[in-house]
């Protein structure tokens, strides 16, 4: 194995890192956050950065001194809960999240905006275009490394390319001033934004895709006690133009409300954005690199979704999985991207708070002596408070309920109560563990290698 890698190396590897990250699907959430936070846009965006962004690079390396498999890490839980948390992963990444939504976006930003009045919204265009994209996906993936590797090496500095391009006319020629905030923004806009970064899914396909970034820079050269500082170098890289982009599209998005008004979506209000900035020639180049790019997106994570069912549920082959996700992924494109969006809610409620404080948990490893009981007793409060809160999110959380938790729970409010529950949580099983001497399995983290 080489002792180093070049430069050139090194920003091939950091791109490559950024590009995973950089899709059709995470780039509709800022703009309307923006919109909607206006003069707290600022505020926002903090707190979105944290969940959307910066702990992209917390995830990977969590995962890769847990022993870079999501199925070591959720499970020093419990082997039943990481099985659990790894379906419920896989599921979200794929056929009830990550794939419909990806479809939904390529609609809205690539073909809606280019039909006729007529059929925009109807409900046979988006049947018909996600027949075409779903079953092309479902094809492609069948094989797909090739394409999406080929594609991917053309397609995701393209998109940069057009970003930057989009980027630089907003700073010269602003649509026009950042409007008043409203709503959650206008007194918790942290804690919206906090919450809002949820819908990235950045740092969960972190956990998926983490290992293929460490296998990549292995290929590269890069040897074992080299990576952690690699690691953390390419890690900042990522996590500084991921922000850039996040950050000025939420600009673009609180300076166009004066003209466009609050979008439904963010798949609504990129393109008219793109419009006001660079005309009809800006949609069609944004419509043809969303439209690949979402394919590509699409195609690598049906693949990754089946490749996982078909060796943890063997009853059907990787094949027979491609099929039966890209048809459930089918049937929720057609409920439009609003209804993906807020069907989402609950997992990603629940998914996000575990996966934080089981990351927090491995940095404090050493702390409470990897002790199980710890691990059992945060992840389990933690997730109980989401699940409190994804029911409150679907308007299914009792008022009475609701009141309570408000007046008790701290930070409950702003989308956060799970912290307090988490730490309380660990605290508990802590004690419970030197009271009873259960929970007392020891698991220990290994360097990055």
């Amino acid at each position: 194995m080489r002792k180093g890698i070049t430069r050139v190396q090194f920003f091939m590897l950091s791109f490559f890192l950024f590009s995973m990250f950089l899709g059709a699907g995470n780039i509709i959430f800022a703009p309307p956050l923006g919109q909607a936070a206006g003069t707290h846009t600022w505020i926002a965006m903090s707190g979105f950065l944290i969940t959307g962004v910066g702990l992209v690079l917390a995830a990977i390396y969590a995962l890769s001194i847990a022993g870079e498999k999501i199925d070591l890490l959720a499970g020093r839980v419990d082997k039943r809960f990481a099985v659990f948390y790894s379906v419920l992963l896989f599921l979200c990444l794929g056929p009830l999240f990550v794939i419909p939504r990806t479809a939904a976006v390529v609609f809205e930003v690539s073909v809606n905006p280019l039909l006729p009045d007529s059929l925009k919204q109807s409900f046979w265009s988006l049947l018909l275009f996600s027949l075409f994209f779903i079953g092309s996906t479902i094809y492609l993936s069948l094989e797909p490394s090739k394409f999406v590797a080929r594609i991917g090496r053309i397609i995701t500095p393209t998109f940069i390319i057009l970003l930057g391009i989009i980027v630089i006319k907003s700073l010269a020629t602003p649509i026009g001033a950042f409007g008043e905030p409203t709503g959650d923004y206008v007194e918790h806009a942290f804690g919206r934004g906090f919450t809002q970064g949820y819908n990235t899914m950045d740092v969960l396909a972190a956990f998926v895709f983490g290992k293929i970034f460490l296998d990549a820079a292995r290929l590269a050269g890069v040897q074992s006690e080299k990576m952690p500082s690699f690691f953390i170098k390419a890690g900042l890289f990522t996590m500084i133009a991921l922000a850039l982009v996040q950050i000025s599209l939420a600009a673009m998005g609180a300076s166009s409300v004066s003209a466009i008004g609050i979008s439904k979506n963010g798949g609504e209000a990129l393109p008219q954005i793109v419009y006001l900035l660079l005309g009809q020639t800006g949609v069609i180049m944004l419509a043809c690199v969303v439209f690949l790019t979402g394919w590509t997106t699409a195609i690598a994570c049906l693949a990754s979704v089946a490749e996982y069912f078909s060796r943890q549920f063997p009853q059907f082959n990787y094949r027979g999985w491609v099929i039966i996700f890209g048809l459930i992924s089918l049937l929720i494109t057609n409920f439009g991207l609003n209804t993906i969006l807020t069907m989402a809610l609950p997992g990603l409620y629940f998914l996000y708070p575990v996966s934080i404080t089981l990351m927090i948990l491995i940095f404090l490893n050493r702390f409470f002596d990897g002790r199980q009981a710890v691990y059992v007793g945060a992840v389990a409060a933690a997730g109980l408070m989401r699940v409190l809160d994804g029911l409150k999110s679907v308007n299914l959380l009792p008022a009475a309920a609701d009141a309570f938790l408000s007046a008790y729970i701290p930070f409950y409010s702003s989308g956060m109560g799970w912290i307090m529950l988490a730490v309380s949580g660990g605290i508990i099983g802590w004690c419970y563990f030197k009271l009873t001497g259960q929970g007392s399995r020891r698991f220990e983290n290994s360097p990055v290698s």
